[in-house]
């Protein structure tokens, strides 16, 4: 499980989908297959967590990296690449930013 505390120092990347209904099932699935086969593969990446809201309109990934630049480099890869132009297809958009841990409760 992706423990969050204001001790970590890496990178934390909320990443949050927009879909419709019909899609959402579809983007769930390739974002599943993407960690199964490569992300999670790659150097520096430590955990993630999936998340789909009850009107299936938006998926949330929360994923934690050593660094910033393991992230960067994950998503340069051909395979990556590939697979967010499959995502990006499904989507009406999604949007990666990088997070600092402020607080927790």
């Amino acid at each position: 499980m992706t423990e969050i505390s204001t001790a970590f120092t890496g990178q934390t990347v909320i990443t949050t989908f927009e879909m419709t209904p019909a899609t959402a099932h579809d983007v769930m699935e390739r974002l599943q297959l993407a960690y199964d086969t490569v992300i999670r593969h790659q150097p520096g990446f430590l955990g993630a967590g999936l998340h789909m809201n009850d009107a299936m309109t938006r998926i949330c990934n929360y994923s934690k990296w050593q660094r910033r630049e393991d992230y960067q480099a994950m998503l340069r890869t051909p395979e990556m690449r590939e697979r967010n132009r499959e995502i990006a297809a499904l989507c009406r958009g999604f949007e990666p930013v990088m997070y600092e841990v402020v607080d927790v409760y």
